[in-house]
């Protein structure tokens, strides 16, 4: 789908920035609207859309149980 957006999650990457999900969130908000950058009249609607799918992703990384790694408070 998004072939710019890298994997987050453990083994292929440990705790990810906050720069990191939020430019994840951008480029999948990207691909669904079809806008690289929006006008000026769905500005607020995109920015909000990145917003949410950043901390979305943020959420399911902290919950995700990858097998044979330590689990996040054991890390």
């Amino acid at each position: 789908m998004c072939r710019s957006i890298q994997t987050l999650r453990p083994p292929f990457h440990d705790d990810p920035t906050a720069e990191e999900v939020r430019a994840a969130a951008l480029q999948y908000v990207r691909k669904v609207s079809g806008f690289r950058t929006p006008a000026p009249h769905n500005a607020e609607a995109f920015e909000d859309a990145v917003d949410a799918v950043a901390a979305a992703t943020e959420l399911m990384l902290g919950r995700l149980v990858v097998r044979g790694a330590a689990a996040p408070a054991e890390r």
